[in-house]
């Protein structure tokens, strides 16, 4: 059996044009050596094909584990923020694989509890939305404490890494991975004078914890998402929000910092 550090699980898309992307893949990692395993529980790297969607679909579906390397490899020849490799030149990722020429980058998670059910994590972002077509109302808890009470159509809470996606399209900040922090942007709040909300993302220190009750006023279904996947989950009360202690390993190219993935992208 091959050693451990040398078993890889690749995740992708099942249609055709993936799975065909994912052999030659296979076929070059044999060639250099290493194994392959069709169990990610078997595996010591983690390797998604596709865009930083499916990146992000790649940890959750494997469980957000701590004890491997998760890589991103794109197939359109555009490195993401979570990609940083490309399909048409695999054999430069396994050749700064053997030489040390790539950093191992240590991205924060959110912890995320509703109601009474198991907790679960987010790599980018939780949001919470009115399912119909009307506001609803939220009172956003600090550390226990009432902040505000939130009329409007949502909520985004994400992380440093998740400040460029969602959480950046409706105007909130971009945020150093860096710092053990995580951000809550309103979507369309409401502000009268039975309504008073902040108004502006604002960024918490990983050391908070962050509540959000939901009236129960008729619109207590709201449409919830983790990353890029939606909650199957229907009647809630409260969501519990804190940064995990938990954190995902991704290997990235020395030269290819977060700020140098912002610019690159955004500017």
């Amino acid at each position: 059996m091959a050693e451990r550090k040398n078993i890889i699980y690749i995740y992708c898309k099942h249609d055709k044009e993936s799975l065909d992307k994912k052999s030659k893949v296979e076929e070059v990692l044999h060639q250099e050596g290493f194994s392959m395993t069709e169990s990610h529980e078997d595996a010591n790297i983690i390797i998604s094909l596709g865009n930083d969607g499916s990146f992000l679909q790649a940890v959750r579906k494997t469980g957000f584990r701590q004890d491997c390397l998760y890589a991103g490899i794109t197939l359109n020849n555009k490195p993401g923020f979570y990609c940083d490799f490309d399909y048409n030149n695999v054999s430069k990722m396994l050749h700064l694989i053997r030489h040390a020429e790539l950093k191992v980058r240590q991205y924060p998670l959110i912890e995320v509890k509703i109601d009474e059910h198991q907790p679960f994590y987010c790599l980018n972002e939780f949001s919470i939305r009115s399912n119909i077509i009307r506001m609803f109302t939220l009172d956003i808890l600090i550390d226990d404490t009432l902040f505000e009470t939130f009329l409007g159509d949502g909520v985004i809470v994400s992380t440093p890494t998740g400040s460029t996606a969602y959480n950046k399209s409706v105007g909130g900040a971009v945020v150093d991975p860096m710092l053990p922090c995580f951000q809550v942007t309103e979507l369309a709040s409401v502000n009268t004078n039975t309504f008073r909300t902040l108004g502006s993302p604002f960024i918490m220190s990983g050391t908070r914890k962050l509540k959000l009750r939901v009236h129960q006023d008729g619109n207590d279904f709201p449409s919830m998402a983790a990353d890029n996947e939606a909650l199957g989950i229907r009647r809630v009360e409260n969501v519990e929000i804190q940064l995990s202690s938990k954190k995902i390993k991704t290997v990235k190219l020395k030269d290819n910092s977060f700020w140098e993935k912002v610019a690159r992208i955004y500017l």
